[in-house]
């Protein structure tokens, strides 16, 4: 699984890496949740969540409780890949 993300987040800067691991182990969050769980800036989280949605490996969605703030997760792919790989290592 380690050997996946690496190279998912091979190249991006590190706020982007930081960000994806705050989704992989939070998610899904809205950006204000994901300024105050890593302790970047708006402008820095707003940057490392393009750089993300360019890769694919984000997913940007509505936000019910307040429709004037976005969701974002880990793609859905990603998600059942790490839950698949999850199974395996549980039953091995």
């Amino acid at each position: 699984m380690m050997a996946e993300d690496d190279s998912v987040l091979e190249g991006l800067p590190p706020s982007a890496k930081l960000v994806y691991k705050v989704l992989e182990y939070d998610g899904p969050l809205t950006q204000k949740r994901i300024v105050e769980e890593t302790m970047l800036s708006a402008r820095t989280v707003r940057y490392a969540l393009e750089r993300l949605e360019d890769r694919g490996v984000v997913d940007e969605d509505i936000y019910f409780a307040d429709a004037r703030q976005s969701l974002y997760q880990l793609t859905r792919e990603k998600e059942s890949e790490d839950a698949a790989a999850d199974a395996d290592a549980e039953a091995a």
